[in-house]
């Protein structure tokens, strides 16, 4: 472990939050030479310095990336001046994003209501960023056109702020994903307004924080189990 990384772990030897800005390259690097030990899922949400990615990367440089000109101009394009990020994934492979679009991956888990958005695709493994907008209902695996299968894939999802964000786990595009994709939990996203204003009164303040483990409001699980 270079010294640049171990300056920011905590006691517990896991990245802090303090910004530490690793190269975005060197990061989508580490990640893809560990890619066969990694699950997809916890790739999901990269950017988030509040998520599980916090263990495995520095989720600040992928927000910097998602808060970069070459990927907000790119969205404003689309879906006009008013953007919010949601998501964003890293796929070691492109074609594992391919895989996953050809199978309508795209667009089922998403809780915004009414359904719209634009996905930004950035070659993050390239001497020079190339950022790719495509609007989601026009994703389909020719998206990936100008694109290496075997090249790393940054898929950032962004939607107008036109739209609401749904954070009830009862929303279809929730529970499809809580019951496919069981360790993404999209319902205690952070949102970012990245753009404009957010003209659907969208909640700006929920997951900003660490994730609370889902027993630590009642009893603890050796509690449970003496019941």
């Amino acid at each position: 472990m270079t010294s640049e990384v171990s300056d920011h772990l905590d006691l517990a030897g896991r990245i802090s939050l303090t910004p530490a800005r690793l190269p975005v390259r060197e990061a989508v690097a580490r990640i893809v030479a560990g890619k066969a030990t990694i699950r997809q899922e916890r790739l999901s949400g990269i950017h988030n310095p509040w998520g599980h990615c916090i263990g495995l990367t520095d989720p600040w440089s992928f927000l910097d990336l998602c808060e970069s000109d070459v990927v907000i101009d790119a969205a404003k394009k689309v879906i006009g001046p008013d953007v919010i990020l949601w998501d964003s994934e890293l796929f070691p492979e492109a074609g594992r994003y391919g895989e996953f679009v050809a199978e309508g991956g795209e667009g089922r888990y998403w809780p915004v209501t009414p359904l719209a958005g634009v996905v930004v695709l950035v070659a993050v493994g390239r001497e020079e960023l190339e950022a790719k907008a495509i609007g989601l209902g026009e994703i389909d695996p020719d998206a990936l056109s100008g694109f290496e299968a075997s090249e790393p894939l940054f898929v950032v999802r962004l939607m107008p702020a036109t739209s609401r964000f749904d954070r009830d786990t009862n929303h279809p595009a929730n529970r499809a994903c809580m019951e496919e994709q069981v360790l993404v939990n999209y319902s205690n996203r952070p949102l970012w307004l990245l753009s404009g204003t957010d003209r659907a009164n969208n909640d700006l303040v929920s997951g900003f924080a660490p994730a609370v483990p889902v027993w630590a409001s009642g009893a603890m699980p050796s509690e449970r189990e003496e019941k």
